[in-house]
């Protein structure tokens, strides 16, 4: 599987629901979120834009994905909700990683990049690091309609924080073809 095939499975609806848990604090807490993934062409608005502000030529760019959500946390009570443009720029000998742009829509956010693996068994890698934090997240299908996700957050400020995310799908199916190459390797 290569990042544009994990991107195509990943558009659609999604009920997500993530336990965090603050380690330092000792304290969990539950979110849940309904989220909309869309594929980006390469040569979208959007993925260019991106590029742009990283002095990135936007041919680089394989693909792109657009992720809106609105959630709540069993704590706040408050309504989340947002969305994120991701941009992938695979690495030239090895198509399997590379970089990824990152940008929060609508924030006055400075855009962060990290790098990006598909892992042999078809899981991908996403690392971002700056000045204030470091974060290592690993995305799966546990079947096709079935998305799980794990992260840890560590704090410069030294607070660390893990979640688990699982996401069941709504609407949008994969491709049967992708689909199903994507639960044979799952159970494989």
């Amino acid at each position: 599987m290569n990042i544009e095939e994990f991107f195509e499975l990943s558009a659609g609806k999604w009920f997500s629901h993530r336990t965090i848990h603050y380690l330092a604090l000792n304290q969990s807490e539950h979110g849940k979120s309904e989220i909309v993934i869309e594929t980006l062409p390469a040569e979208h608005p959007e993925v260019s834009k991106l590029c742009q502000q990283y002095e990135i030529n936007s041919s680089s760019a394989s693909c792109g994905l657009k992720v809106t959500w609105n959630g709540t946390t069993e704590r706040e009570q408050v309504k989340h909700s947002g969305s994120t443009v991701l941009v992938s720029i695979p690495d030239t000998d090895n198509p399997r990683q590379g970089k990824l742009l990152r940008q929060i829509v609508d924030t006055n956010e400075t855009p962060v990049h990290g790098r990006y693996q598909i892992d042999s068994d078809g899981a991908l890698t996403l690392s971002i690091e700056d000045e204030t934090m470091k974060s290592e997240e690993r995305l799966w299908f546990a079947s096709p309609n079935l998305r799980m996700r794990v992260n840890v957050l560590k704090r410069s400020a030294g607070l660390s924080i893990t979640s688990f995310t699982s996401e069941i799908r709504l609407g949008g199916f994969p491709p049967a073809a992708k689909a199903n190459e994507a639960a044979s390797s799952v159970s494989s």
